[in-house]
């Protein structure tokens, strides 16, 4: 509903009285739903542009608005009440300061601040998500965002100050600011920019970018390098002279103005048709003083210049094609001027393809604006696979037609465009295997299918050559795998060759590394590759040509501790390759656990350590020996560790030690527990 003018006095008083009682501000602003807004400005998508070097003066504002707005304040029940609406880019990164001074002091101004980048401005009433800054203070005066402020969101009530803390802008996204009138006056206010350190000033300067006749040489196109104030624009056409002066300009239209505040279009209207010839058209200052200025009252130099041409009426020739693909299913036809997008067959009976295969067309359509393209996309029933040179003609379509350029003028029937299409190509390759017994060979080839000109080869995932028919080398068997990528510069294809080199040994076995009296060695092949024979020699003087052996005895020795025996497989597979592999195996006299009751450690090499002999069986093994006072000298779970008499380094004194020992016997599985005493004698 409209507001009436009795809110004018009663205002701010209804405002405290609601925050003093602690009533939502929901009842209030139901007051001021007004009416869609449509005046230019007070919508997101029609907003001001603004310039960080100049102050925005906005002497009424129109009642309208009243849509709820979200973000931290939303349950305050916060609307775009009797709104204004500013965008502008962040061209260097910083915070931004400005300032709201309203006409009258008692008018209670609010304002939130989004980041629109990449979104629709509209969804500032739905988006959360694109909140930035907001001040929706109770009290009135002046309002914005500065050094003083202490948070980014100062909610409404009268308890929040009118100055928010600066917000942070990135360089290079776009932002709205909303300026919502809380009061019931319809008096404007100041919008100034300053004290940040963000810049919202376009560096861009303003400029001309080209001009362009239309068919009948009455109007002339011009377009400009960025946007700028439609205000600006004589609509006399004075900001333009053109010579020759075959005609004079009688008026200037900016295009898109009448939703916006700022284009980058302008259309000239000409006093007769221009004839055939090259013009000229300079910027100049127009009877309102200046030329086309852009947001930031910047203005296009003085003296610019564009050249066009008009040329004699004359179809628009079937120009080029874009570069076909690999197996294309498309061809884009690209125009030198703008086709009549109804003059395209849909069904694509316009054109027809022929080649070295045959193709059938199915349709035609443009990409089309405000019914003009300068691209025709030609669709395939399938794709092209077969290569050559392939020719796309333009005939009468089923329309009764060839194609029309934007004056009306008919491509004429026969012209003709020649192109290229590569075939496919296909990694396939062949292999061949040459076996050895350290080193096999790879052969490996592609014949070059399709117009190939380029190869890579992978083994295992690691390039290796990018010629057409290489040779690899493998010294160390097992699984491989080899890729390849292949193309002809437009189409590709890969293939993969698993295999398994299996032709290499390698002879391996497990043992009894030391044989008590009585006991047996146990052998166990643990060869691998592809073996075709094993060959034992046990070194006691028995053979065998089994994988897995029996258990062989040797003779322990008579005058010594121990005697080592020789042990030897050799495996052969294929290709009569061999390998072959000797392990010594030690036989001693006994496996009797015994800690000898005396050691004398003084360096003459005689009975120099105390240690368990003969463990050969013991598993789990700890061997402690003991001082007179019960503190551990010597610890081992090692058997063959050995203990020299001393303790940290110290000699230890002569006398009685005590040891203890346990260990699980490795035949019997049972557990061991030994104690004894040692002399040290010196």
């Amino acid at each position: 509903m409209q507001r009436s003018d009795i809110f004018t006095g009663q205002y701010t008083m209804i405002f405290k009285l609601l925050a003093i009682l602690g009533l939502s501000l929901i009842s209030l602003t139901e007051l001021y739903a007004q009416s869609q807004c449509t005046t230019l400005g007070q919508t997101p998508a029609t907003a001001f542009p603004v310039c960080g070097v100049s102050t925005f003066n906005q002497s009424t504002v129109p009642l309208c608005g009243g849509t709820r707005i979200p973000g931290p304040c939303t349950n305050d029940g916060v609307t775009d009440i009797n709104p204004f609406w500013y965008k502008f880019t962040c061209f260097r990164a910083g915070n931004l300061g400005f300032t709201v001074t309203p006409i009258d002091l008692n008018d209670d101004y609010d304002w939130q601040l989004f980041d629109v980048t990449n979104k629709n401005p509209n969804d500032v009433f739905t988006d959360a998500s694109m909140f930035v800054a907001c001040n929706w203070s109770g009290l009135t005066g002046v309002t914005g965002a500065s050094g003083n402020g202490s948070s980014l969101q100062n909610c409404a009530g009268t308890g929040f100050p009118l100055f928010s803390s600066r917000p942070s802008l990135i360089q290079g996204h776009q932002y709205l600011l909303l300026l919502s009138n809380f009061s019931a006056s319809q008096k404007g206010y100041n919008l100034s920019f300053g004290g940040g350190t963000a810049d919202i000033t376009d560096p861009q300067q303003p400029k001309t970018v080209r001009a362009s006749a239309n068919c009948s040489g009455l109007k002339v196109s011009v377009k400009l390098n960025k946007k700028m104030k439609c205000a600006t624009l004589a609509a006399d056409g004075s900001d333009f002279s053109l010579f020759p002066a075959n005609a004079s300009i009688t008026s200037a239209v900016a295009l898109g103005c009448n939703s916006s505040f700022d284009m980058d279009s302008v259309e000239l209207t000409l006093t007769a048709p221009l004839p055939p010839a090259t013009y000229t058209l300079t910027v100049k200052n127009g009877m309102d003083g200046n030329t086309i200025l852009d947001n930031c009252n910047e203005g296009v130099t003085v003296g610019e210049t564009m050249n066009f041409t008009i040329f004699p009426l004359a179809p628009t020739p079937m120009d080029s094609l874009r570069r076909v693909g690999c197996e294309p299913t498309t061809l884009e036809l690209i125009f030198r001027k703008p086709i009549d997008c109804t003059s395209i067959a849909a069904d694509g009976s316009d054109f027809v393809v022929s080649g070295p295969s045959a193709v059938v067309v199915t349709g035609a359509s443009g990409i089309c604006s405000n019914g003009k393209t300068t691209v025709i996309t030609v669709t395939l029933s399938r794709p092209i696979q077969v290569g050559g040179n392939y020719q796309i003609t333009l005939q009468s379509g089923t329309d009764g037609n060839t194609i029309f350029d934007e004056c009306s003028q008919a491509t004429p029937a026969g012209s003709a465009i020649n192109f290229p299409v590569s075939g496919i190509v296909l990694a396939a390759f062949t292999q061949q295997i040459q076996y050895g017994c350290k080193t096999d060979t790879i052969f490996l080839s592609h014949n070059g299918n399709g117009g190939t000109t380029s190869w890579a080869w992978y083994s295992n995932g690691q390039f290796f050559s990018n010629q057409q028919n290489p040779t690899i080398f493998y010294t160390v068997f097992g699984q491989k795998q080899i890729a390849l990528k292949v193309s002809n510069g437009v189409c590709s294809d890969s293939a993969t060759v698993q295999f398994n080199l299996d032709n290499g040994v390698k002879a391996a076995f497990d043992f009894t590394d030391v044989v008590c009296p009585e006991d047996f060695a146990v052998f166990s092949d643990k060869s691998v590759g592809n073996i075709a024979s094993w060959s034992w020699n046990f070194g006691n003087g028995n053979t065998s040509t089994d994988q897995q052996p029996t258990p062989q005895k040797y003779t322990p020795p008579t005058t010594t501790r121990e005697r080592f025996y020789s042990a030897r497989l050799i495996v052969q597979g294929g290709s009569n390759c061999s390998d072959t592999i000797v392990h010594r195996i030690k036989a001693v006299n006994t496996c009797f656990v015994a800690v000898p009751n005396a050691f004398s450690p003084n360096n003459d090499g005689h009975n120099e350590y105390l240690y368990p002999l003969n463990a050969y069986k013991a598993e789990n093994l700890i061997f402690r020996v003991f001082n007179r006072y019960g503190q551990v000298v010597f610890e081992t779970k090692d058997w063959t560790k050995k203990w020299d008499g001393t303790l940290g380094g110290r000699p230890q004194p002569s006398g009685t030690y005590v040891w203890t020992l346990q260990y699980i016997d490795r035949d019997t599985r049972q557990a061991i527990s030994k104690r004894g005493v040692t002399v040290i004698v010196r």
